[in-house]
């Protein structure tokens, strides 16, 4: 009884379950990339209403201009768009100032795209034809060699340490929307906070700053709005999610499904939060499962783990879960988003 007690102990506190029941699943890879054209790690994967998937993956082609000791830098990444079926409809991204270092792409209830840069500091707002509609953030026009101070000011709410304007960035990782169209985005790996905006881009306010407290992130990595409004941030480094509600205020922890990097939650009537158990990027076989969860952080079950081949998982960045029980898994690792269809 001692020893039991011992390993139920230990595993609360590496925060994962004691127990998760493995849920059945099929896994394949279904978009049809043009021949001899790849992609690059991919940072993120969404769907739209037709089935249409979107993918935001990192290139591996930047080009720097020097000019003097200031350089100027585009390109990087790219975003593509394949059909319900899988077939490859086009790409965008490669003259697009702000794609450098794809982070995450989500699609809003209009199937208005959405990709969010880490490098260029960009939120970018497309229609559902791949017209840009809005900005937000400002990519800097060229970084000083050496690094200069942030000269830059921090207003009420703003994280005092980042020296960012409250509607600049630096290294958003996600975007997410609640029913009444606005916007909040994990302004995760710098600043360690989460910004909201109202429909319109207009700044609304913002919250967090590092640190392990409630409303703390390590990094805020990933971020989804239940149909309630309240906002949900992978706290990738603290071994949790904290849930918020509209205004920030914080309601609960969820320390169920490991030290998460990837969030999703569905739509419908009852809807769950899954969750990527992402294995660290210096031990690609540790971890690696996703979670699916009640929105109390309840565990429904655990779907695969860590590992390079069809069903395994080798850095997973984004999880779209448009359908309760067919998901998109975008893995920077294995370059390559996998469609899981649950038993």
């Amino acid at each position: 009884m001692k020893r039991l007690a011992a390993l139920l102990l230990a595993a609360a506190c590496l925060a994962v379950p004691v127990m998760a029941q493995e849920t059945g699943f099929t896994a394949s890879e279904p978009l049809q990339l043009p021949r001899d054209t790849f992609f690059g790690a991919v940072a993120g994967v969404a769907t739209n209403s037709k089935g249409h998937v979107f993918v935001y993956s990192r290139t591996g082609t930047p080009v720097t201009t020097l000019g003097g000791a200031r350089p100027f830098v585009r390109g990087g990444s790219e975003l593509t768009q394949f059909d319900a079926s899988g077939k490859y409809v086009r790409a965008v991204g490669k003259n697009i100032y702000g794609a450098l270092a794809a982070a995450a792409v989500r699609v809003d209830a209009g199937d208005n795209v959405w990709i969010v840069d880490n490098y260029s500091g960009m939120v970018i707002k497309f229609d559902p034809q791949l017209r840009i509609l809005m900005m937000l953030g400002r990519k800097p026009e060229a970084v000083e060699v050496p690094a200069q101070p942030n000269a830059g000011r921090a207003p009420a709410g703003a994280p005092a340490a980042s020296g960012m304007l409250a509607d600049l960035f630096e290294g958003p990782t996600d975007v997410a929307f609640d029913a009444a169209g606005n916007i909040f985005v994990a302004d995760g790996t710098a600043n360690a906070r989460v910004a909201k905006f109202d429909p319109t881009g207009v700044f609304v306010k913002s919250w967090g700053s590092r640190g392990s407290g409630e409303g703390q992130f390590s990094t805020a990595r990933s971020i989804a709005v239940d149909a309630s409004g309240n906002v949900y941030v992978a706290d990738r480094g603290n071994n949790r999610i904290q849930v918020f509600d509209n205004n920030g205020v914080f309601k609960s922890s969820i320390a169920t499904a490991g030290d998460p990097q990837a969030i999703c939650i569905s739509p419908g009537a009852h809807q769950y939060l899954y969750a990527s158990n992402s294995n660290p990027v210096n031990d690609i076989d540790k971890g690696g499962e996703i979670y699916k969860l009640e929105l109390s952080g309840s565990v429904v079950g655990r779907i695969g783990h860590a590992g390079r081949q069809l069903k395994e998982f080798n850095g997973v960045n984004a999880i779209d879960c448009r359908s309760a029980n067919t998901l998109y898994v975008a893995e920077m690792g294995s370059w390559r988003v996998q469609k899981l269809d649950l038993k």
